[in-house]
């Protein structure tokens, strides 16, 4: 009965990350808005949702560190990348130590290709070089660190050598989409405005409330 209630446990812990992650993404333009609306508590409402979304399994980065870019700048973007992915890292950790048999982790070794399976399951450069595979890449590693007892620090510095990289040039390419599209709607109204000086939006006749 407690081995039925640890893996029904362990099965709603994986998915309720699997979700959280899930929603953020699916609604990641009102996440967006929620985090621009805060003021000061922007900057730790981005790195939490970083974090619960880094750490569930096969989740996806990408959007929400190009996302962080776009609303802090290149530097604290970068920033609040390289942070959420420490939690993450942590948190994905603690997640697999209590879930990890719930993932076929022997179906997804033998997925690996073979220069991957030279290395030692669960030694650092094992975890490094499971990381750079797209796609499930990323889980077998958290999961392989935390069946096989890898120190949380080891797993830690693993994931954040291959993942900040990638997510600081992500936020760097947000920060450039975002100032070019501003740069746009600039040079596009300056247009407007030389070309049609005396036109202005007016409301139409019907439209006017009567007194």
């Amino acid at each position: 009965m407690n081995s039925l209630v640890k893996r029904l446990g362990a099965l709603a812990l994986l998915a309720a990350s699997f979700t959280i992650a899930a929603l953020v993404i699916r609604f990641q333009p009102a996440v967006e808005h929620e985090i621009r609306s805060i003021g000061g508590f922007a900057y730790p409402l981005a790195i939490a949702v970083f974090a619960l979304v880094a750490s569930a399994p096969f989740s996806v980065t990408d959007a929400l560190a190009i996302m962080n870019g776009a609303l802090f700048g290149p530097l604290w973007g970068s920033i609040v990348n390289a942070v959420g992915l420490v939690f993450a890292a942590l948190l994905g950790y603690w997640i697999n130590r209590h879930a990890s048999r719930m993932l076929d982790l022997d179906a997804y070794l033998d997925r690996l290709p073979r220069w991957v399976k030279r290395f030692p399951v669960g030694s650092p450069a094992f975890l490094l070089s499971v990381r750079v595979i797209p796609g499930f890449g990323g889980t077998v590693a958290t999961a392989s660190a935390a069946a096989f007892r890898v120190p949380v620090w080891v797993h830690v510095w693993t994931m954040c050598a291959i993942a900040i990289p990638i997510c600081t040039v992500l936020a760097i390419f947000g920060d450039r989409v975002t100032v070019l599209v501003h740069s746009y709607e600039h040079r596009a109204h300056v247009y407007w405005e030389q070309h049609h000086p005396h036109f202005h939006f007016t409301r139409h006749p019907k439209a006017t409330p009567k007194p």
